[in-house]
């Protein structure tokens, strides 16, 4: 999905579950991490998570858009346009849309290094690389050595 879709398939949410026109930018934000879109308060656009769309299809997709269309419209007619006041929970109700967006799953990334005990064999497994002439082992205070482990 492109933003010229993105934008066409919000416009016709908007018109078919709320009855009204969206007037604004919808667009992609590749920087979101955790959330499936937000309502921008300052220029009434809406951003969504890519990542959300491509991992859980264009059905939970459009649930995200809806949720953020109560934003959207709720604060454009002074409404309580927050998760917490009673205008914007009894509109989720009114166009079935989550309160909350399902997590997104983000691929662990990073390297894993591995250390093995000279004396004793001992393999250590850590996330940051550590100085091998600073630290020894800690079960017999044997000199340690980076190993390399093809997977």
């Amino acid at each position: 999905m492109n933003e010229r879709e993105l934008q066409a398939l919000v416009e016709r949410i908007s018109l078919h579950v709320f009855h009204k026109p969206f007037r604004h930018r919808a667009i992609f934000n590749d920087r979101l991490r955790t959330t499936g879109g937000r309502y921008i308060l300052s220029t009434h656009h809406i951003e969504l998570n890519r990542k959300y769309y491509e991992q859980y299809g264009e059905e939970e997709f459009v649930q995200v858009i809806k949720h953020e269309l109560c934003h959207y419209h709720l604060h454009l007619e002074g409404k309580g346009y927050r998760h917490r006041d009673r205008d914007f929970r009894e509109l989720l109700k009114k166009v079935q849309a989550p309160r909350f967006c399902k997590p997104i799953v983000l691929p662990k990334k990073g390297k894993t290094y591995y250390y093995e005990c000279t004396s004793c064999r001992y393999m250590y497994v850590r996330r940051k690389a550590i100085h091998t002439n600073r630290y020894v082992c800690g079960f017999c205070r044997g000199k340690l050595k980076k190993i390399k482990i093809e997977c």
